[in-house]
Order: C-alpha cells, then structure tokens, then sequence
C-alpha cells in the first residue's frame, strides 16, 4: 500500500488541507492493514508539505495499529558515504522504517551505511517503471564481463557481492514485464519490489507470473488507485474494496511457473 497523500485530491473536509495529511493517511491504514504486505510512504509528499512531523506520527501509527506490516520508506536516497550514513539515521532511527528505497548509482560506498543496521532492508533501484528509466538503465556496459545492460548489471551486484547480509531488494517497474523476468533470473532469490500496478497501468497478472516464485517474493506496490478510489465520504470503504480486488488479482495470479517445476 503506497502512501503518496496529495491533499489536492483529499476527500471531503480533507480536500486541500495539508494539515490533514496524517488524518488521512492513518483512516487509509486502518481500513487496509489487515490486506497488505507492507505500507511504503513516500516521504516527497510529505516534505513537499512540510509534513515531516505528520510522518513521524505517522509513522508510530501504523507500528501500533498494524504491528505485523513492514514499512518501507521510499526515499530513493543515494549519495557519497558519509552522507548516506545521515540518511540512515533519518530512514532507520527517525522515522523507525523497516526498509528504504536507495539509488545505487554511486556505487556500494553509498549503500554499505545502511546495511549497518542489521534486520533493516534497502531495495536498489533497477529497472523503473518511468520511460526515461531507458536513458541509463537500459544502456550496454561495454566493460562490464558480459557486456550487460546496466539494469541486469545492478541486479547481479544485488543478488552477489553487494548483498553481504541477505539485506538487499530490486525495484523493478511493473510496466516492463519482460525485464521483471530478466531480472528474476539474474536475481532468482531477491525480494523485488514492483510499484506501477493501478494508476500507472502495470499489468498486476504479468507483473506476478514474471517476478513471484516460491521461494522468491515480490511486493507489488498500488498508491493512487486505492487512495483517490472515492472523492466522497466512503473513501475508506472505496479503498477497501479496491485494496481487496487487487489483492485479489495478485493472488489468483501465483502459479508455479514452468521452469520452476522439477
């Protein structure tokens, strides 16, 4: 369950009320917790609305009000390590997340501060799910062994030497079934998380047959479809019953693929 609260598109007496950010972000929680695998703010739409302190609370909320459910906190961080070491605290001991979304684009000196933190998860961005993701994921690195596609390159650093403690995941776009596939075979134990499925049109059947094996889980991410499902007061049973459906898809979807079977 993506968390991106754009109160332009609040319900009711939410409607255009940054101050109601947390109010409701937590009626979401609430009426989904016992649905989802995990939630994942997104803490630009926070930030944008000076919100910090309604994430926090949060935050706190979705640890009381649904204990068993991650929490992945999607910042796309990535920067030099001295500074990846502040955005750890502010992930992990700020705001108390499970899990953040990173940048790998500076290399493992940027990563290795949050793997510090042991039981906490990072997913590297992949393969993303916007178009312009072509303009560096999918170009051929001449020097690498292989000659891989950057994207498959990030993958195998993932699922290898990169993944020291068995921390990391892979953001991977929902839109690009057939390199959620690639991925998986190049990554056939990480956890991958999929945002793109709703709103941005993924696929959720294909995205689920190409990603998900028995033995390796995937986390398919819906934010606006189930947030905005309704603009009246029922925006809470709407986002239930979309939240539902959708779950719904997924699973219907999770067969044994051919070449997993012995």
């Amino acid at each position: 369950m993506g968390l991106d609260p754009e109160p332009s598109r609040f319900p009711g007496p939410f409607k255009d009320d940054a101050g109601r950010i947390y109010d409701f972000c937590a009626t979401i929680v609430d009426s989904v917790a016992d649905l989802v695998i995990a939630f994942k703010p997104q803490i630009a739409y926070f930030a944008a609305h000076r919100a910090e302190d309604q994430l926090e609370r949060l935050m706190a909320h979705m640890r009381r009000a649904a204990p068993h459910v991650p929490i992945i906190l999607d910042a796309k961080r990535g920067d030099i390590g001295s500074t990846a070491s502040q955005y750890a605290i502010e992930a992990f001991e700020r705001y108390g997340a499970d899990a953040v979304t990173l940048s790998p684009f500076m290399g493992f000196d940027s990563i290795e501060p949050y793997l510090k933190y042991q039981g906490k998860g990072a997913f590297l961005l992949c393969r993303t799910s916007n178009p312009g993701g072509d303009d560096l994921q999918n170009q051929r690195l001449a020097s690498a062994p292989g000659q891989p596609l950057l994207y498959e390159h990030i993958a195998r650093l993932a699922q290898g030497p990169w993944n020291r403690n068995g921390q990391l995941g892979l953001v991977v776009g929902a839109t690009y079934p057939q390199e959620i596939e690639r991925v998986r075979s190049m990554a056939p134990t990480l956890p991958l998380l999929i945002p793109g499925v709703g709103a941005q049109g993924g696929d959720a059947v294909a995205t689920v047959r190409a990603g998900w094996r028995p033995d390796a889980p995937i986390i398919v991410n819906s934010s606006r479809a189930v947030l905005y499902a309704s603009a009246g007061g029922d925006f809470a049973d709407a986002a239930r019953r979309v939240a539902t459906d959708t779950r719904d898809l997924l699973q219907g979807a999770r067969v044994v693929p051919a070449v997993a079977i012995k």
